[in-house]
């Protein structure tokens, strides 16, 4: 039986495989002369084209004593241009039957509008507008500084467990700014003054920083035209633009701590310092927390909540960043259970994938759940959209949209019990124990 499901598993590899050369993401890339990144991937499936920018700044690039900044502007660069009224981003957008948003990391800042194929040129206008125009005066900063006060509220005050990336990954991080999360310090904001923000703005939101990245159904002709009228014009910047070289020291002592939040149910987090994604380690160590806990059939689902009934919730997923950064751990316990008890439930599935190779069949069964996965990460233009211009930024080559898949297949079982060992070990991590406040 056990080969029956073993040769199965390894036909829908193949198939699987086959069906994605099949599937090859075409795109086309060019420079501008101001430094602007340009990718194109012409789909006539479906009448919407996804406009893209990433700006190559996030959270790491602020300075130490005003953090928060790349977060803030997210909200910022939406308050208007020179030729947007305040507030008429989202209208507008909406008005012509699409939608648009942004997201901040620790590397990136990203906008993106979906919209109708025939609104291509309104998308592309509006970001030449943010990139060029943007307003930035007292009465924007003074919006925005409410509304992400109102957002530190919501996501970090008020929502149990929901300090856990603040709490962790200012512990885990002595050098390196990683140690604070995009969010920063509100108290950063709110000394800043208007000159900083716009300093900011004129370093880092330029097209030499910035990839401009179109997927749907367009013109490629047409569309060349557009981006050469509205962002050929658009001055290089000229200040210099620094990334961080900060390594952060290979730990070797084990941080412990106890936060206290208002939560019902008390609960265990641990972060392992992991390699930059990309590298060929980066790669088994996502491989090995999909093993540990994506899915209801993983080990830690099965054991820790199925059979033990020691959590109501158990995970582990590698938190991707530029630089090493953190592969992290979250359980929460059943009713009663000690937190102590789910943390050595946890570390025993840990020494499991370190003493012993996995299952072949479990193996192959995994590696198929990846390669559907990144089909999926490319079903809809945004998704295609976004992961270029991500490839481009991060890896230098945004055709490992099409051969990524590559890296993961190379991946072996034996990779996977060495990176466990040398990873997963308890002088690499910080573990934190929530517990719930006393009334």
């Amino acid at each position: 039986m056990k080969k029956i499901l073993i040769s199965t598993a390894l036909c829908l590899a193949v198939v699987t495989g086959a069906n994605a050369q099949a599937n090859k993401i075409k795109f086309e890339q060019f420079k501008l002369d101001n430094g602007l990144n340009v990718i194109l991937h012409q789909d006539k499936s479906t009448p919407i084209v996804a406009v893209t920018v990433l700006y190559h700044v996030g959270s790491k690039n602020e300075d130490p004593n005003r953090t928060g900044f790349a977060h803030f502007f997210e909200h910022l660069l939406f308050e208007g241009s020179e030729n947007i009224g305040r507030g008429e981003y989202m209208k507008m957008v909406s008005s012509n039957g699409g939608i648009l948003n942004a997201n901040t990391s620790f590397d990136r800042t990203f906008y993106f509008e979906i919209l109708p194929s025939n609104q291509l040129e309104l998308g592309l206008w509006m970001e030449a507008e943010r990139m060029l125009h943007a307003k930035i005066d007292e009465t924007g900063v003074e919006t925005q500084r409410e509304v992400v006060k109102e957002e530190y509220r919501q996501s970090f005050e008020n929502r149990p467990y929901g300090s856990f990336l603040m709490e962790m990954f200012g512990r885990a991080f002595e050098k390196h700014p990683y140690q604070w999360v995009p969010i920063g310090s509100l108290e950063h904001l709110n000394q800043a003054k208007i000159e900083e923000f716009r300093d900011f703005y004129k370093t880092w939101y330029v097209p030499n920083n910035a990839t401009l990245s179109i997927a749907g159904d367009f013109d490629i002709k047409q569309a060349k035209q557009w981006i050469n009228k509205y962002f050929a014009g658009i001055p290089k910047g000229t200040k210099k633009i620094e990334r961080p070289t900060i390594v952060e020291p290979i730990k070797n002592k084990e941080i412990r701590d106890t936060v206290y939040d208002n939560i019902q149910l008390p609960a265990v987090m641990m972060g392992y310092h992991t390699p930059a994604q990309g590298t060929p380690d980066a790669y088994a160590v996502e491989m090995l927390a999909q093993i540990l806990s994506q899915g209801n059939s993983s080990r830690m689902q099965k054991s820790i909540v199925d059979e033990q009934q020691k959590a109501l919730f158990v995970g582990a997923f590698p938190f991707p960043t530029e630089d090493p950064g953190l592969s992290l751990m979250f359980g929460i316990t059943n009713m009663g259970v000690a937190v102590d008890e789910l943390e050595a439930a946890i570390d025993k599935e840990v020494e499991k994938v370190q003493n012993e190779l996995i299952s072949e069949e479990e193996f192959q069964k995994m590696k198929n759940q990846i390669e559907s996965d990144m089909v999926s990460k490319n079903a809809k233009v945004e998704g295609i959209a976004e992961n270029l211009a991500n490839y481009f930024v991060y890896y230098g080559d945004a055709n490992l949209v099409n051969t990524e898949i590559d890296r993961y297949m190379k991946v072996t079982r034996e990779d996977l019990k060495r990176v466990a060992n040398k990873y997963f070990r308890k002088d690499n991590r910080v573990v934190l124990h929530y517990l719930p406040k006393e009334k």
